[in-house]
């Protein structure tokens, strides 16, 4: 059995798909994956020890991107099972184009046009449920979705960690402000060693937490890590302090006790999947979700108004 999946771009949404991969495989145990993804959903997931291929999708890259898709189908050849967890019509057409027996995708006017099963997923349902509800098209039998996972051994430290993770690369408004994490920083550091996380974007971000942390044990790793050592040293953390972002959902794969800073985003549709020891801070706004990148009005209410308490006391309901 050989299936093609075409992973989310993002890493979160990527990690988020992982329970529909992983039920898959449970209905199909010989099933050999095909993943095609972005640079930073491939090193995630292939990992898998079903996947037999993987591909960074790099069609836009020069010349007909159309001509560039339908060269990269052959490439990929025909497949029993399909599923693209993208709702884009250059994915669709991968799809369509490889010749695969079965296809499934999120319902569009290009997946009504060119895939087999066009699947309008529950609303409101979690991101999880919405990409489960797409991929049980591709089989009679129920599909059963458990815990986000992810096939990368976690990091062993010595000593209890916590790990603060300041950024969110969709966008500032999903960012919470460096002098508030670095308040929360300095109220557990006698109990844990700190770590900075951040990608190539947000080194400056964590540069000025780590400047407001003088005499305090910590480690920036801020751009310093390739996507799998990100999720190996999460993957061990005592405990996790971070935006709404795609370490956040790394943390709920290895069941990190976490507190998620939530502001213009829908906490019901992105917050952590089946992670029992996990927290969100958010407030009740009228102006959210906006599902911005950017505060539309300029004030940014639903990430200021968060006070560092705020965030203190979530970490005590932990059990950590």
């Amino acid at each position: 059995m050989k299936i093609l999946l075409i992973l989310p771009n993002w890493l979160g949404d990527a990690v988020m798909a992982t329970p529909a991969l992983e039920a898959l495989c449970v209905i199909y145990p010989d099933a050999e994956l095909t993943l095609i993804g972005s640079y930073v959903s491939i090193e995630a997931l292939k990992y898998h020890p079903q996947c037999k291929r993987h591909y960074v999708d790099e069609t836009k890259k020069g010349g007909n991107r159309f001509i560039n898709t339908y060269r990269f189908a052959k490439v990929l050849g025909q497949h029993d099972l399909a599923i693209t967890f993208r709702n884009q019509l250059h994915s669709s057409l991968l799809l369509f184009w490889s010749g695969s027996a079965i296809t499934a995708g999120r319902k569009s006017w290009h997946s009504t046009l060119l895939l087999r099963h066009a699947i309008k997923p529950s609303h409101p349902s979690h991101l999880v449920e919405q990409y489960r509800d797409i991929a049980q098209s591709l089989s009679n039998t129920p599909l059963v979705i458990e815990n986000l996972k992810l096939h990368i051994p976690s990091h062993r430290y010595s000593r209890p960690t916590l790990g603060i993770n300041p950024g969110a690369t969709y966008g500032s408004a999903k960012r919470w402000y460096p002098e508030k994490f670095a308040e929360v920083a300095r109220a557990y550091s006698d109990r844990f060693e700190i770590i900075l996380f951040g990608g190539p974007n947000e080194v400056g971000m964590a540069n000025d937490i780590a400047s407001r942390l003088n005499g305090v044990n910590i480690t920036n790793l801020a751009g310093k890590t390739s996507i799998a050592e990100l999720c190996s040293f999460i993957g061990g953390l005592d405990l996790f302090i971070t935006n709404d972002s795609g370490p956040m959902h790394v943390a709920a794969a290895y069941s990190v006790p976490t507190v998620a800073i939530f502001g213009p985003t829908r906490h019901l549709e992105t917050s952590q999947w089946m992670n029992d020891n996990s927290m969100i801070v958010r407030h009740e706004m009228k102006c959210a979700p906006c599902m911005k990148r950017e505060c539309p009005l300029g004030h940014h209410e639903c990430m200021t108004s968060i006070t560092s308490d705020e965030v203190i006391e979530a970490v005590r309901n932990l059990k950590v």
